[in-house]
């Protein structure tokens, strides 16, 4: 197929999952004592964490390719009329979930790492994890059933159900583990949004059309 710009546009999915990845692999060389099976991925960013500085270069292209990836996205599927309306929904709503996370974590990240939720920063912290999460879980679920639709695209289906199973591991997993592994089954939940966001950049790379697979 003949690639237009918003098609290489969605070379930024992959780039996005690259970055994060990195970042959440190597950022903990700045940070000493940083026990990555049992410590949550944000301890690597929060304000007084030795890795913030390294943790903030490393995932820098995550934080710009992952909204501008959806947003490409959102708008490929739009003027295409890609899919039916709920999956069209279920995408935009994807998109929304991807800014808020990338400007609600910049504007309040943890004050400091296993610290006690008391300030408004980190409440506000909170806030923004719980409509991550919320937006995450509510376009996966619209995706799954417009995937599995007659005529529906399949593949994104079956994407977004394994990206949803890996959320709700992590959630479920979190409460059921002990303390020691509660970072191994915290990775399942992060890392489901920025994988399934470079699936659909590999989508749109391909141009989505209309397969069902």
């Amino acid at each position: 197929m003949e690639r237009k710009l918003i098609n290489w546009t969605g070379l930024t999915g992959i780039v996005s999952l690259i970055s994060y990845t990195v970042a959440v692999v190597f950022a903990p060389l700045a940070f000493p004592g940083y026990d990555w099976m049992a410590q949550a991925v944000s301890d690597l960013s929060a304000e007084a964490a030795p890795s913030r500085l390294l943790w903030n270069q490393l995932s820098a292209a995550y934080n710009v390719c992952s909204p501008v990836c959806m947003m490409c996205v959102s708008i490929f599927v739009s003027d295409k009329k890609t899919g039916t309306k709920l999956f069209r929904l279920g995408i935009y709503l994807f998109a929304i979930m991807n800014w808020i996370s990338a400007i609600g974590y910049r504007m309040y990240p943890l004050a400091d790492s296993g610290k006690e939720i008391a300030a408004f920063q980190e409440k506000m912290h909170i806030a923004v994890t719980i409509a991550v999460v919320l937006l995450s879980i509510a376009s996966l679920t619209i995706l799954i059933v417009a995937g599995f639709k007659k005529n529906g695209m399949k593949g994104i289906g079956i994407w977004a159900a394994i990206a949803l199973a890996m959320m709700f591991v992590g959630a479920i997993g979190k409460s059921a583990v002990s303390a020691d592994h509660f970072g191994i089954i915290e990775r399942f939940s992060v890392f489901a949004a920025v994988g399934f966001n470079a699936v659909l950049g590999v989508y749109l790379l391909k141009g989505f059309g209309n397969r069902n697979k």
